[in-house]
């Protein structure tokens, strides 16, 4: 797996070329955590995001698919006791409906053949009244970032979608979500973060 090679050097070429993104994406992530809160963080790679959200919430259970990307995650996150750690599909998560106050999906729908079903399974194991939080490089904003994700590629990076942040929107509002907030980590290649309250 792509991921499994990559896992090594992630965060250094992470921090290299966007490193304000990477750091400041998950600080907002871990606004939206509480005290008291479960977690579900799907494709958590290197645990770049687990590493804001860890020491604010009750639990954080964090999986990925890539047995590579979960060996650093461990690493990173290793001083946070309230920490799993799985290997796991976010399309067909083996959980509970209703069962986490909070459910992240960081950096992983424009890589995904069907990421409608990836939503619609988030929103699934959300309690009702708890927050689907969303980031995702908007790669399609600048020129010069299509030079960068031709060159992943390259490696073997397989982007399914590329996002500007009109067709980011779009992609939500046609699944029906109406109720998200939107927050940019800008940078060399911003991220957008969607925050979807469930009713």
């Amino acid at each position: 797996m792509v991921w499994d090679t990559f896992s090594p050097i992630y965060d250094a070429a992470e921090t290299l070329y966007n490193k304000d993104v990477y750091l400041t994406t998950g600080k907002i992530v871990a606004e939206y955590v509480g005290a008291g809160d479960i977690v579900l963080e799907c494709a958590c790679g290197t645990g770049a995001i687990s590493r804001f959200v860890a020491p604010k919430c009750k639990r954080l259970i964090a999986t990925d698919v890539s047995k590579g990307m979960l060996r650093e995650a461990q690493k990173n996150c290793a001083e946070f006791a309230n920490v799993s750690f799985y290997m796991a599909d976010l399309t067909a998560l083996k959980c509970s409906d209703n069962c986490f106050d909070k459910v992240i999906a960081g950096n992983v729908i424009h890589l995904l053949d069907d990421p409608q079903t990836a939503l619609k399974e988030l929103e699934r194991v959300c309690k009702h009244g708890g927050k689907i939080i969303v980031p995702t490089y908007i790669n399609a904003a600048k020129p010069s970032q299509k030079a960068v994700t031709e060159l992943l590629r390259s490696f073997g990076v397989d982007f399914k979608s590329e996002f500007d942040m009109h067709s980011y929107r779009e992609f939500f509002a046609e699944m029906g979500y109406e109720n998200v907030e939107y927050r940019i980590a800008g940078g060399r290649m911003d991220c957008a973060v969607a925050i979807i309250t469930k009713f």
